[in-house]
C-alpha cells in the first residue's frame, strides 16, 4: 500500500472545518423522538460498556431515550456503513472508536470513506491499552522486555483479539517504534487464560479487564500505552517513558452522518461535553481505565483524520491485510 501523506492532511483540513459549515435546518425542537447510537462491536466489549454508561446521562440532557443498539461484523465496518448512510438528521449516531480510522487504511474494498463520510460529533475519552506478562516472564520493565525481545527476536508471542485491532496496532506500533520483531497471535475466543498461563508471553489489554490480575499479581504490567500515566494504574509507567513518542490508545467518541445540520452537532456536543463532566461519569470513566476529555467537533474531527494517517504508517510499516 502506498501511503499518500497529502490526501490525509487534506482530509484533516476538512474534517476540522465540516463542522462549522453553516447549515438550514435548526436544532430548536431537536431530539423529537428516540437517538439511536449504533454500537459497531458486539455487547460487552469496551465500546459497547463506555456508549451505555454515557447514554442515559445523554438521553436526559436531551429529553429523549438515547437507545444504544449493536450491529456488529466485519470488523466494525457494517455498522459502521450503516450510520453513515442514514439520513443526516442527528437521529442515528455512531460511538466512533480508533478502530474506525485503522480500517479506513486497512480496508481497501469499502464502499464509503469513514473520514470524509462521518461528521465528528463530541469525544469521550481515551482507551489505553496495558501491556502485561505473566509472572513467570524474566522482564520485569519495558527495558528490559525491549532487551529480551531483541536478544529473542520472534520468541515472545503477543495475543491480540485480531488483526486490525486497536491493542493489536498498539504491539505493531510497538514493534515499529524499537525495533523488536514479536508475533503477533490473533485469538477468536479469550485469550487471557493463555496469557496468564504463559502459553503466549504476553499482550496489549483493554484496562478495565485486566486492572483485576494486575492488582492480584496474576499478570505484571509492565506499561501502558497512554502518553502518560493512567490514574486507574498509577504505579504503572507510561511506554513513553522509555520509548519517546510512543502513544497508542485507542480513543471513542461520537459521530453522525455526513451533512448533519451544524446546530444539531452543537447541541449534541455540548451535551457530550456536560455528561463527561459530570464528577460521577467522570469518576466511573476513570475507573474503567479511560480518560475523558472535552472537544470542539473540530478538534475531534483532526484527532480522526491525524489517528488514520498515524495508523496508515504502522499497517504499511508491518503489511498489514484484513483478515
Amino acid at each position: 500500500m502506498k501511503f499518500h501523506r497529502r490526501r490525509f492532511l487534506h482530509l484533516a483540513g476538512g474534517a476540522a472545518v465540516l463542522p462549522t459549515v453553516p447549515r438550514t435546518a435548526r436544532a430548536d425542537d431537536y431530539p423529537a423522538r428516540p437517538v439511536r447510537l449504533i454500537v459497531d462491536l458486539p455487547a460487552g466489549l469496551a465500546p459497547d460498556v463506555l456508549a451505555r454508561l454515557v447514554s442515559d446521562p445523554l438521553a436526559q440532557r436531551l429529553g429523549q431515550p438515547v437507545a444504544v443498539e449493536n450491529k456488529p461484523g466485519a470488523a466494525g465496518n457494517i455498522g459502521t456503513e450503516y450510520v453513515v448512510r442514514a439520513a443526516p438528521d442527528g437521529y442515528t449516531l455512531l460511538a466512533a472508536i480508533s478502530g474506525n480510522a485503522i480500517n479506513a487504511s486497512l480496508y481497501h474494498d469499502l464502499t464509503f470513506n469513514f473520514i470524509r463520510d462521518v461528521t465528528p460529533v463530541g469525544f469521550i475519552a481515551f482507551t489505553p491499552f496495558v501491556l502485561v506478562v505473566a509472572p513467570s516472564f524474566p522482564a520485569k520493565t519495558i527495558p528490559e522486555f525491549i532487551a529480551y525481545a531483541k536478544a529473542n527476536p520472534g520468541k515472545i508471542n503477543l495475543a491480540t483479539v485480531g488483526v486490525g485491532s486497536g491493542p493489536h496496532m498498539s504491539g505493531e506500533l510497538f514493534k515499529m517504534m524499537t525495533g523488536t520483531d514479536m508475533v503477533e497471535v490473533p485469538y477468536k475466543s479469550n485469550f487471557m487464560p493463555d496469557v496468564l498461563s504463559g502459553q503466549v508471553q504476553g499482550t496489549f489489554a483493554a484496562v478495565a479487564p485486566s486492572g483485576g490480575f494486575i492488582k492480584s499479581a496474576k499478570l505484571r504490567a509492565l506499561g501502558v500505552t497512554s502518553a502518560t500515566r493512567l490514574a486507574a494504574l498509577p504505579d504503572v509507567p507510561a511506554i513513553g517513558e522509555f520509548v519517546p513518542g510512543y502513544e497508542g490508545s485507542g480513543w471513542i467518541g461520537i459521530c453522525a452522518p455526513k451533512g448533519t445540520p451544524a446546530d444539531v452537532v452543537d447541541k449534541l456536543n455540548k451535551n457530550i461535553d456536560a455528561v463527561i463532566a459530570d464528577p460521577a461519569i467522570k469518576a466511573r470513566l476513570v475507573e474503567l481505565g479511560a480518560e475523558p476529555v472535552e472537544m470542539t467537533p473540530a478538534q475531534f474531527g483532526t484527532l480522526i483524520a491525524e489517528a488514520a494517517e498515524k495508523w496508515a504508517k504502522v499497517i504499511e510499516f508491518a503489511h498489514l491485510k484484513p483478515e
